[in-house]
């Protein structure tokens, strides 16, 4: 499976969480997506430090002053715990806050 499939593999998984009501897992796939393609996109910028877990992808994508507001901000969305959901301004679907992040990595490759 190449790494659009795995990428649209995990966003399927993070949908079908929304559907069942599973908030978690909908933000732990959505997350993963993410990861996959920041991977692909940093190796291609020869970005050595972008290596680790989703979190730590996220962090940085929040981090890089360079990407548009829009897309740090869904970043930083990604990055709440479901927990803190109530606390803080957050969408109801981590599938879109990917599908920003993604569609912006995209136009850089």
């Amino acid at each position: 499976m190449n790494r659009s499939e795995q990428i649209e593999q995990e966003l399927t998984k993070a949908t079908k969480g929304l559907q069942n009501g599973n908030d978690g897992l909908a933000r732990v796939c959505a997350r993963r997506a993410v990861a996959l393609a920041s991977q692909q996109w940093a190796a291609q910028q020869k970005l050595a430090n972008w290596k680790g877990d989703s979190m730590h992808h996220l962090r940085q994508i929040q981090a890089k002053t360079t990407f548009p507001l829009p897309v740090r901000a869904a970043a930083q969305r990604l990055l709440t715990k479901v927990t803190e959901q109530t606390q803080l301004p957050m969408t109801t679907n981590p599938v879109t806050d990917a599908r920003i992040i993604l569609d912006h990595l995209n136009t850089e490759i």
